[in-house]
């Protein structure tokens, strides 16, 4: 019994020790990114279901998106470090002045479509690019059935007349579960 209780306090020991030196060691730049990627994801996402689950047809949810999604970015961002940034882009966007892709998004993007039509893809596909001082971390977003009750083919009159009103250039429609919908992107500029 006594070696029992003493082999239990030296493992749980051992693992407090274990989980105190993985505390203190410093996150890649990967891990940095995805941290960043997930407060944004988190935010946008919580949201989202909260709206959906109140009007189960999509319109509070478009309504949320058109009005607070740029300002919930924006507040991520002010939460970052100085040398981070975090945004969300894609081939078909729905807000030309906030998430046009730039040609690395491309890149990293049409890699991603690749995959999904080889069937290699995973979504935890996490993709890391350098250029010059700036990391880039990007996480793809898979479209889900409940995504295409505003950027499906079948658009329910009323959100797509909300969409038009709202994003008269949009090109976020016409996706199928299981496209491509878009990334979200950290930037880690070293220092």
């Amino acid at each position: 019994m006594r070696f029992q209780v003493f082999t239990l306090t030296t493992l749980l020991t051992l693992s407090a020790m274990a989980a105190d030196n993985n505390a203190t060691q410093p996150l890649t730049v990967k891990q940095e990114g995805v941290k960043y990627i997930k407060m944004l994801g988190g935010a946008l996402k919580t949201e989202l279901k909260a709206h959906m689950k109140k009007d189960p047809s999509g319109l509070e949810a478009l309504a949320f998106c058109t009005g607070s999604a740029d300002k919930i970015t924006k507040e991520v961002n002010t939460k970052l470090p100085a040398y981070a940034k975090v945004r969300r882009t894609a081939f078909k966007v729905r807000n030309e002045s906030v998430n046009t892709p730039d040609a690395t998004d491309e890149k990293v993007m049409k890699a991603y479509e690749e995959a999904i039509a080889a069937k290699t893809f995973s979504p935890k596909d996490i993709k890391v690019v350098e250029e010059g001082n700036v990391t880039r971390v990007y996480k793809p977003l898979i479209t889900k059935p409940v995504c295409l009750k505003c950027h499906g083919s079948d658009l329910n009159p009323k959100i797509a007349d909300a969409i038009k009103s709202a994003y008269p250039q949009d090109k976020a429609t016409g996706f199928k579960e299981g496209d491509l919908r878009g990334v979200i992107v950290s930037e880690i500029k070293k220092h």
